[in-house]
Parts: structure tokens; sequence; C-alpha cells
């Protein structure tokens, strides 16, 4: 099993800034991709920004330029920089690990969700 712990949001004002974190921590062998997505209400999950091992980056066209997704992987772990936040990033933000586990299996897990609110 792997759980993931993400940790980082809040509220804040329009132009500030946030930090994302999402812990992977379990039976894991080894990641090869982590990723950051959000779902605002009345909203599907869509696709922020993701890493892979190599350090391969991919961002959405809306947040390039503002957002830094980046990975420690001695501590299994994921970040995300949310600089010059805008009300329309407002959502709630989930973490998404892939990779295998020691004994073998592959896995993919989803973190709980953390709340970012944009607003004056």
């Amino acid at each position: 099993q792997v759980q993931l712990v993400e940790s980082g949001g809040g509220l804040v004002q329009p132009g500030g800034s946030l930090r994302l974190s999402c812990a992977a921590s379990g039976s894991i062998d080894s990641i090869y991709f982590m990723g950051w997505y959000r779902q605002a209400p009345g909203n599907q999950r869509d696709l922020v920004a993701t890493i892979t091992s190599g350090g391969t980056t991919n961002y959405a066209n809306s947040v390039k330029g503002r957002f830094t997704i980046s990975r420690d992987n001695a501590k299994n772990t994921v970040y995300l920089q949310m600089n010059s936040l805008k009300p329309e990033d407002t959502a709630v933000y989930y973490c998404n690990v892939r990779g295998r586990l020691r004994r073998g299996d592959e896995f993919g897990s989803w973190g709980q969700g953390t709340q970012v609110t944009v607003s004056s």
C-alpha cells in the first residue's frame, strides 16, 4: 500500500504564492511519475503539472510561467510552487503518484486533496 499526504493549501490573495507538498510512503520500490491535478466545483479534474523520474516536466497552458513542479526523490515528495495566483486557480488540488512496489506490482495513488482559495 502507498499513502500520500498533501499539505500547503489555504487562502491567499490574488498575486500571492503558495507551495503544495505531497509525500508518498509505503512499500515503494520506485516512483516514475508524480503530478498535480485540480478540480473546481462543477468541473472535471484537470492536469496542472507533471514530472517524471528523469525530471521532465509538463504544465497546463494556464499555469505556465507561474507554477513550478519539483520533486525530492530521496523523500518521495513532489512540490508545486504556485506564484502570481489568480482567482481562477481556486480549486481542490490533488497529487498523483505512479510507480512500482517492492513486491513488483505497479501502483497509482491519489492524495486526499488540499483546498486552494484565491480571493481578496
